[in-house]
């Protein structure tokens, strides 16, 4: 019988750990660097923040938006940590001073051609899993955004060009990114 090497498996002391400005997310215990956003994505980042912020507070609404980064302690242990591009969160009791403890309500991420199958599969599955309502994956280079909406079971997918429902505000608000200088 041969030996095998073990794999470490890493908890949020060791997000914690890493030195300033360095940024990771943590998935059942595998840490993943994350490489620093480009120009477009703080553009699609602080679009997104304004428009849904702005919302929130015109309508006098319980959720409050973060932009990255942002930390969502995901199922509440210490083998998953996520910084989402966007994250929207309805229930204050989720809140705290280190984040959001548990599922956000509505996730937007940016996807990059190295985060592809990050974003569409690993965290797509997670999301799923740990209860977010609705989850965006914003594909620049492809023009387009899939939208999850986990509570009604469907995909769509969007052109940038078009205006966007979001389902946790029953299409209420809708996202218009040809405001946007792309």
């Amino acid at each position: 019988m041969s030996a095998q090497a073990q794999e470490r498996f890493y908890t949020i002391d060791d997000i914690e750990a890493l030195p300033d400005g360095q940024r990771a997310e943590l998935i059942d215990g595998v840490i993943y660097d994350m490489a620093p956003p480009s120009t477009w994505h703080q553009r699609f980042v602080h679009h997104l923040d304004r428009m849904i912020g702005n919302y929130i507070a015109d309508h006098r609404g319980d959720c409050e938006v973060f932009p990255a980064p942002f930390a969502v302690f995901l199922n509440r242990d210490d083998y998953n940590y996520f910084e989402p591009d966007i994250t929207v969160i309805c229930d204050p009791s989720k809140i705290n001073e280190k984040g959001c403890s548990g599922a956000p309500d509505w996730v937007i991420e940016i996807v990059s051609p190295s985060s592809k199958y990050m974003d569409y599969v690993r965290k797509m599955l997670k999301y799923q899993a740990a209860g977010v309502r609705e989850y965006w994956i914003i594909d620049y280079g492809r023009k387009r955004v899939t939208v999850y909406n986990f509570t009604k079971e469907s995909t769509e997918e969007y052109s940038l060009s078009e205006k966007i429902p979001v389902g946790i505000y029953n299409g209420d608000l809708q996202i218009d990114f040809s405001a946007m200088k792309l």
